[in-house]
């Protein structure tokens, strides 16, 4: 399939989008003319021009990139929008200006990123960004939520980790790919292994100790152990990390009163109903109000659900669009991880397999942990849903990091070719 075929595709899976996006500024136009004027109506049709602007620019370069990747992308955060404004449309209108932002972002990296190879250059300072924001944030960060994840100027907040994720994941795949036949070695695969092993295993006890990160520490942790399974094939190493991360998780409950507190309520929230039990509570309640169809957009409670924008968002959803409603949201994230697991599989070297695997795992690993801890499966970890969830700082690296994910789905071989690095 050629290039301007692929995209063909691309703007046949954006009409459902468009819809979506026109659907929802049209509801909340006719529910309450006005709140806002005629100002969500230009919103939406705003938001639909941008999206088929970014996919005519890519149209129009030749990008041969994965043409499922931007479309499911743009209808998560198209559902976003469409429940954050529910639950306060103030902060609809500035997550509509993140969405921009990302685009743009998109747009940039798409362009003049596609040349992967020059990442590697760079591996030593993504670490050393990504710890020392760390350390600032641990230093100077403002706590909200009980996790001191955040910095602050003025008005303008902004949560590091986010952008550390990333730089952590550029910095493995660099890594991995330089260590990958050594770590195939029986006798010197174990030092090669167990240095960053312990690196990233420190990082994540420091973000749960000094920042209260939980949700921030698992993902990190858990990304490192796809990026190494992907790697080498070998599961020795991933129990070896579970272990290492079972063994934090319990020392973490016994030495820090904040993962007793999640733990405690997570195995019995009904008895502290009125304080630490209250969020999750009311997000069962939601999904209990919603049923199969749910209530229908405009008829749910959103506003008695704590973190409706942010952590619980996807609670919002499940009650006025059921369990229906629900499933499809998280079948959208499922294709978003069979492609970007796709691109890793059919990459031309082992850098960018090792960078998207990493990348895909970030979001998968988000979206998982966090449907769990709203229903009660796990502990509530306050960490947000990709594309969906109300937050400046990460809707824009989760656009990078798709972007990162088109350019290597792109780079691929095509059917019949020979790869460059079969390492």
């Amino acid at each position: 399939m050629t290039s301007r075929a692929s995209r063909r595709s691309e703007r046949l899976l954006l009409l459902p989008v468009s819809l979506a996006v026109w659907s929802g500024s049209v509801f909340f136009y006719l529910a309450a003319p006005h709140q806002y004027g005629e100002a969500v109506l230009y919103a939406g049709l705003g938001l639909v021009a941008t999206f088929y602007a970014v996919h005519l620019l890519l149209d129009r370069t030749g990008h041969r990139g994965d043409v499922y990747l931007y479309p499911v992308a743009c209808m998560l955060s198209t559902i976003g929008l469409i429940y954050i404004y529910r639950v306060q449309p103030e902060l609809a209108a500035r997550q509509f200006l993140w969405v921009m932002l990302g685009l743009t972002a998109l747009s940039v990296v798409v362009i003049k990123g596609r040349d992967m190879s020059r990442l590697e250059d760079f591996k030593y300072l993504y670490i050393v960004l990504g710890m020392a924001f760390l350390l600032v944030t641990a230093l100077m960060g403002t706590e909200v939520g009980g996790a001191r994840a955040w910095l602050s100027m003025g008005s303008f907040r902004f949560e590091p980790a986010e952008g550390v994720k990333l730089l952590a994941v550029l910095f493995l795949a660099s890594y991995l790919r330089d260590s990958r036949e050594l770590l195939s070695v029986p006798g010197r695969s174990r030092q090669v292994f167990w240095g960053p092993l312990v690196l990233v295993w420190g990082l994540s006890l420091a973000l749960l100790v000094f920042q209260r990160d939980l949700g921030t520490a698992v993902i990190f942790f858990l990304t490192f152990l796809a990026m190494i399974y992907t790697g080498t094939s070998r599961s020795a190493y991933v129990l070896a990390g579970l272990a290492c991360l079972t063994a934090g998780a319990v020392l973490g409950y016994y030495l820090f009163a904040h993962v007793r507190v999640r733990v405690e309520v997570w195995l019995d929230p009904w008895t502290t109903l009125n304080a630490g039990g209250y969020q999750i509570a009311q997000s069962l309640f939601a999904f209990g109000s919603g049923g199969v169809m749910g209530t229908g957009l405009g008829l749910g409670t959103p506003r008695l659900i704590p973190a409706a924008a942010t952590d619980l968002i996807l609670a919002v959803i499940g009650e006025e669009t059921g369990l229906a409603g629900s499933v499809g949201t998280m079948m959208l994230y499922m294709l978003f991880a069979y492609r970007g697991y796709r691109a890793a599989a059919n990459a031309r070297c082992s850098m960018e397999s090792l960078l998207a695997a990493g990348l895909t795992s970030l979001v998968a690993f988000h979206a998982i942990i966090i449907t769990a801890g709203v229903t009660k499966l796990l502990p509530l970890t306050g960490i947000t849903l990709p594309f969906i969830s109300y937050g400046g700082s990460s809707m824009v690296i989760n656009f990078i990091l798709l972007a990162l994910l088109i350019n290597i789905s792109g780079n691929q071989e095509p059917a019949g070719g020979v790869s460059i690095d079969p390492s």
